[in-house]
């Protein structure tokens, strides 16, 4: 089976990593993209491979953008259960009625808080639903637990949730108590910048 045509473009100007010059030394690569048959952003897909053993299912991986920011807190993630990137909770949580116990398993061999009991949310039917739509960054969950959590809230963020968010902003606007609605909105600058930028590196016609 022949491979579909790629980009008319020239293979430099088809990456924001090489056409922006982000690369160390603006260095160009030798680099080819090629677009996928039949397809747009209607379709949906389904990994054939779990990418992760943390990552059983699409749930787990449309939930994962934003409950990965929760591996910079003390909030287990659901790693040593069945359900990992599908719960959040810690031990004495008064969010949420649902109960979990990390236990050692593959992928897991010591899970934050192996053993005991964690109390907090299962978010795996939300995972179904950010399948149906864009997906998205929900920070309700991260504010909610930050609120929650008993003890000093100066150690609620671990030196890690920098990393993870990118920059300081995120765990700064939070402490300052900030909600989800003026922090998207402190993002608005920045992804309409951003918007412009991929216009130029958009490889199929049903998204502007």
């Amino acid at each position: 089976m022949a491979l579909p045509p790629y980009s008319r473009r020239s293979p430099s100007t088809r990456s924001g990593l090489v056409g922006e010059g982000w690369l160390a030394e603006k260095v160009v690569c030798d680099l080819r993209v090629v677009t996928c048959l039949a397809y747009d952003h209607a379709v949906f897909y389904e990994l054939p491979v779990r990418p992760s053993p943390n990552l059983p299912n699409m749930a787990a991986v449309y939930l994962y953008p934003s409950l990965g920011l929760f591996e910079g807190t003390p909030v287990s993630v659901g790693r040593g259960t069945d359900k990992p990137f599908q719960l959040i909770g810690f031990p004495g949580c008064t969010v949420g009625g649902h109960t979990f116990t990390p236990r050692s398993m593959p992928g897991a061999k010591e899970p934050p808080y192996l053993g005991q009991a964690c109390q907090g949310l299962d978010l795996s039917d939300y995972g179904g639903f950010f399948t149906r739509m864009e997906p998205r960054v929900a920070l309700h969950w991260l504010i909610g637990m930050y609120q929650a959590y008993p003890k000093d809230k100066g150690a609620f963020f671990k030196p890690f949730f920098d990393k993870l968010a990118g920059t300081t902003q995120l765990r700064e606007q939070i402490s300052q108590g900030m909600d989800e609605e003026h922090i998207r909105a402190s993002w608005k600058p920045a992804l309409d910048g951003f918007r412009k930028v991929r216009v130029k590196y958009l490889l199929y016609d049903d998204v502007h």
